[in-house]
């Protein structure tokens, strides 16, 4: 699983121009599921997103995570994450998890997040998506899952 997180003002989705979804300080992630990960790597990734210390205590230090903040996150599925661009000029996504597959790990890691306690927003699962937001600093970083 890889995710794009980034650290936002404000984030949200459109789906043929209407507004789907949308939150306000917290968290952006861009998600995507490769073909052999597993509930194990969306636990993991969840739990290291809502614990990454990203942002500002009172001395300015990135030393509070979202839910200290009690921050909300938007999660969107994007497989594109998966392409393989090191042969020719378009990418392969053959890495990619099947649809089926994919929206059944993006469904659990959006409700696993809430579990924790996270208000938890989501894009449409494979859906043309109009994403917009505000990065804040900017923070934004990769990540990929590789438990233990």
């Amino acid at each position: 699983m890889k995710a794009i997180v980034q650290r936002v003002k404000n984030a949200g989705v459109a789906v043929d121009g209407e507004t789907i979804s949308g939150i306000g300080k917290g968290i952006m992630v861009l998600l995507g599921v490769a073909r052999e990960d597993t509930k194990k790597e969306a636990d993991y990734l969840v739990e290291k997103i809502i614990h990454l210390r990203i942002f500002e205590d009172d001395q300015g230090k990135m030393n509070r995570s979202l839910k200290d903040i009690q921050g909300e996150l938007l999660v969107v599925s994007q497989f594109t994450l998966l392409g393989d661009c090191r042969k020719g000029r378009r990418p392969s996504f053959t890495g990619a998890a099947p649809p089926e597959e994919a929206d059944r790990l993006y469904t659990y890691f959006a409700k696993k997040a809430e579990d924790a306690g996270i208000t938890v927003k989501t894009g449409r699962f494979r859906a043309n998506m109009d994403v917009s937001l505000v990065n804040q600093g900017p923070v934004t970083l990769m990540l990929e899952s590789k438990p233990g």
